[in-house]
């Protein structure tokens, strides 16, 4: 069925305009002033809304295995939050454990999300150990549309690489033209300063933040950094946290290294006062890196609006509280992640758009645009114009909600933003020209994702 999107104001990466747009099939076909459409087209009145190309969250996960537990979500359920959030789609972290060949990664993750998706869906390949079997399988992959991999310099023992297999990783990708994202800290420094606290009695989530400091972050960018200006490869640093660790990235990208920057929602709304809370209230908000002081997240939205931050994620990674519980008494085992895929567009329209942190342009160019462009999905993906997918946002500027555990299509017992107000939400959404969601509810498809070849 066509479908007929009127008297909307469009948005994109670089323009703002009232205009329709005719969907036929799983496309965008027309744009233009007064419209009009075969008969039996359904037709959608915007007015009063913006219409936003469909967002793209570029680090999740989904299927997980950590820490003796596994992330909370489903393909379904995740998918389907993602969707009345407002992301169309997701990129998920890929990471077998450095005992399991990454074929066999590859078809279990394939497998488990094939099918179960709502919403469109490619992968990160990680690299977790480098032999003759992994360099094949990733040539093989990246020949299937796998354009991207994911380095750990974090996680020794379970996900983390040393520096032959980030070199010999780095070399294969700038010769198949791969982009390598990278979880930037220093492992080594890390173990130690974990040793040292515990055995100073120093037990509690708070000393999680204190375990990896800011200069262990900025070192592990240095380091990417270093790798990738002696291999010549493209590198995206993930969730970059705080001032030290971007000072550190951009003077790599202004020698010349080919560096991007992403940032999560988290480390701009959350600070290391969250995880200072004690027990499980503090367990809630561990991840790594660690929530930081709050005096970094004002360089980060400056440079984010700049630019210089090219992306806002979330890495996504539900663990329940009984889950977040398994750390009581040391802060090493608790596992490490928050759910946020549902949430990060509307937080990042509320505390971005309507604070006055972001524009309009640059907010959709951050939560979609350059993800698309940066990971091989533009102009497919990304973006409002004719032969585009039509994954499509209508969102209503005039809705006020909060955000609650209790309302959360997250398969997770909590938020981390629980009571949060958000100003603004997503209507209607579609996938491929298929509407997904109305009035905050998913009504989709529950299995028409699809696995984006890039």
């Amino acid at each position: 069925m066509a479908l007929l999107i009127k008297n909307g104001e469009i948005v994109t990466a670089d323009k703002q305009y009232k205009a329709d747009l005719l969907v036929e099939g799983e496309t965008i076909t027309a744009i233009g002033e007064g419209l009009t459409a075969p008969e039996g087209t359904r037709v959608i009145d915007a007015s009063g809304k913006y219409v936003f190309p469909g967002f793209i969250d570029p680090h999740v996960h989904v299927y997980l295995p950590f820490m003796g537990t596994f992330a909370k979500d489903t393909h379904t359920t995740a998918s389907q939050a993602a969707l009345i959030g407002g992301t169309t789609t997701y990129i998920e972290m890929l990471v077998p454990s450095q005992s399991e060949p990454l074929r066999e990664g590859w078809e279990r993750w394939t497998g488990l999300a094939g099918g179960h998706s709502a919403c469109d869906y490619t992968f990160h390949l990680g690299v977790t150990r480098w032999d003759d079997e992994t360099e094949a399988t990733l040539r093989e992959l990246v020949a299937q549309g796998m354009k991207s991999f994911k380095v750990f310099l974090a996680y020794k023992g379970a996900f983390g690489i040393d520096d032959h297999a980030l070199y010999q990783t780095l070399k294969l990708a700038r010769e198949l033209g791969v982009i390598v994202t990278a979880h930037c800290e220093n492992a080594d420094l890390v173990a130690e300063l974990q040793r040292k606290l515990l055995a100073e009695g120093r037990t509690g989530p708070e000393w999680h933040e204190p375990s990896r400091p800011e200069g262990v972050e900025a070192e592990g960018t240095a380091h990417f950094a270093a790798f990738l200006e002696m291999t010549g490869a493209e590198g995206y640093v993930v969730h970059l946290s705080n001032l030290r660790a971007l000072e550190a990235a951009l003077e790599a990208r202004g020698r010349g290294v080919n560096l991007h920057i992403e940032v999560v929602i988290p480390h701009l709304l959350l600070d290391k006062t969250c995880a200072e809370r004690p027990g499980v209230e503090g367990a809630k908000y561990v991840m790594s890196p660690p929530l930081r002081d709050r005096r970094n997240q004002a360089p980060l939205w400056d440079a984010l609006a700049r630019g210089d931050i090219d992306t806002v994620a979330t890495d996504h990674c539900p663990f329940d509280l009984s889950q977040k519980a398994m750390g009581e008494g040391d802060f090493t085992r608790i596992p490490n992640g928050i759910p946020a895929i549902e949430d990060r567009v509307n937080l990042l329209y509320t505390y971005g758009v309507k604070r006055g942190e972001l524009s309009l342009t640059r907010f959709v160019d951050a939560a979609s645009t350059r993800a698309a462009k940066l990971f091989g999905l533009y102009p497919r993906k990304g973006t409002i114009e004719v032969g585009s997918d039509a994954d499509l946002v209508i969102y209503d500027p005039a809705y006020r909600g909060h955000i609650s555990a209790a309302t959360s299509h997250m398969n997770n017992d909590y938020s981390g933003f629980e009571g949060w107000e958000i100003e603004g939400r997503p209507d209607v959404v579609t996938v491929r020209g298929e509407v997904a969601v109305e009035g905050g509810q998913f009504v989709g498809d529950p299995g028409r994702g699809q696995l984006l070849r890039r």
